[in-house]
């Protein structure tokens, strides 16, 4: 059994995410939306994952993505919250991994 990876808030915002070897994120022609793309398969996104992923950079921090995007969102509330929520399952899915 894999052990769950146990992050506390303040180190998770000190992380960089970044897509692991295999996974892809891009824009799907054929799905009319971002997906992200692996060996098995692919999987379509919605909005607000597009949105997340697109800052995946390599360089930005989690803390820093937060910051883009209530910047472009004043008005959103408990956004930090939903963001580090779908980083955690993105890594738990394998997308990303959180250096």
């Amino acid at each position: 059994m894999a052990s769950k990876r146990i992050i506390r808030m303040s180190d998770l915002l000190h992380t960089t995410p970044v897509f692991n070897r295999g996974y892809r994120f891009q824009w799907e022609q054929a799905q009319q939306s971002y997906v992200i793309l692996y060996p098995e398969g692919l999987v379509r996104l919605n909005e607000s994952a597009t949105l997340i992923l697109k800052q995946i950079d390599g360089k930005l921090t989690v803390h820093d993505i937060i910051q883009n995007l209530s910047a472009q969102f004043p008005d959103a509330t408990g956004l930090d919250q939903d963001i580090v929520e779908f980083l955690k399952q993105a890594e738990s899915r394998q997308w990303i991994c959180l250096q």
